[in-house]
């Protein structure tokens, strides 16, 4: 939602409004490293363990990641 703090969105409604806001805001350019933010998301998740809530990670993108390896492997450890 854009929020570093209080991170959450309520429902899919949240989570679109989150998105269109982000299209608005977010300006592209690089160097474009993914890594760190899924890696940040994914220990965030793992702290709720009851299965109360579920976490999306948008990643909007000009195509150009700079880090794409490590992105692969932060997807593919993560999941």
């Amino acid at each position: 939602n854009g929020n570093p703090q209080n991170p959450y969105c309520h429902g899919i409604d949240g989570v679109m409004e989150a998105y269109y806001r982000s299209l608005k805001s977010v300006q592209l350019y690089g160097p474009t490293n993914f890594a760190p933010v899924i890696n940040h998301v994914a220990r965030y998740a793992a702290s709720v363990k009851d299965g109360s809530q579920y976490f999306v990670l948008l990643i909007v993108t000009d195509g150009v990641i700079s880090d794409m390896a490590q992105t692969k492997e932060s997807i593919v450890n993560v999941s």
